[in-house]
């Protein structure tokens, strides 16, 4: 699926993303207000929201909330320049990325296009066998996009799971920040990028703590994060 949603009160901002993204193969459908964009967004026709955090009655925030209530969509905020609060609470919130405004068309369809890589690339079928992965209390089925803790279900954005299979297949030694990026995020990590410490201190939240009161996931200094084996 190729469809995009873009939620965002600017008429001027949306043609001209929209003009882009069709001339790069996707069809676009257009929300002006975060009410009718989140009804849109879990009617099931689309493949990514886009969402602009700056909108007037219910804001980007809310509508995210709204949307992540009911589904795991992935979604890309629109963020401004300086804008650390929201987006920071946006990723929490189980927004897979952002793009900081203004940004140029190129740049938002290649954030696009990462984030639909790597949906697509955990699709049944796409990674080969019904591959289990076990690290202590953790057990995951990529295949099936599940994930359990000491046998309770783990409920994970994309992002999440993206990131925290990456861990689980490197689990006992540290894997960069940039490595995380590339593999959970399908893109580099750019200068100042908090997106990969938000999500995992999410993730740490989720898992919760081992019998001896540490977290499973560490901050390795200088070297990045590790899903430690027990």
């Amino acid at each position: 699926m190729n469809n995009v949603l873009l939620i965002d009160d600017d008429t001027e901002l949306v043609a001209m993303f929209t003009e882009y993204l069709e001339g790069e193969g996707f069809t676009v459908a257009c929300a002006h207000d975060g009410v009718t964009g989140a009804r849109e967004a879990l009617s099931g026709r689309y493949a990514i929201v886009i969402l602009d955090v700056m909108m007037p009655a219910l804001n980007g925030i809310e509508t995210l909330r709204r949307i992540r209530a009911a589904s795991k969509i992935p979604v890309l905020m629109l963020t401004g320049r300086g804008d650390d609060a929201d987006r920071i609470l946006g990723l929490e919130l189980g927004a897979d990325d952002y793009v900081t405004k203004p940004c140029t068309p190129r740049e938002l369809t290649a954030r696009v296009r990462a984030i639909l890589r790597r949906t697509h690339d955990a699709q049944p079928g796409a990674n080969g066998g019904g591959v289990v992965l076990t690290v202590g209390k953790l057990t995951m089925l990529p295949e099936q996009r599940r994930a359990t803790w000491d046998g309770a279900n783990l409920e994970l954005t994309s992002t999440e799971f993206n990131l925290l299979e990456v861990l689980a297949r490197h689990a006992g030694r540290p894997v960069s920040k940039n490595e995380l990026s590339e593999q959970g995020l399908g893109r580099p990590l750019a200068r100042f990028d908090r997106n990969i410490d938000v999500h995992l201190s999410s993730l740490r939240h989720k898992l919760g703590l081992l019998d001896d009161g540490r977290s499973p996931l560490q901050t390795v200094y200088r070297l990045g994060y590790q899903l430690i084996r027990v």
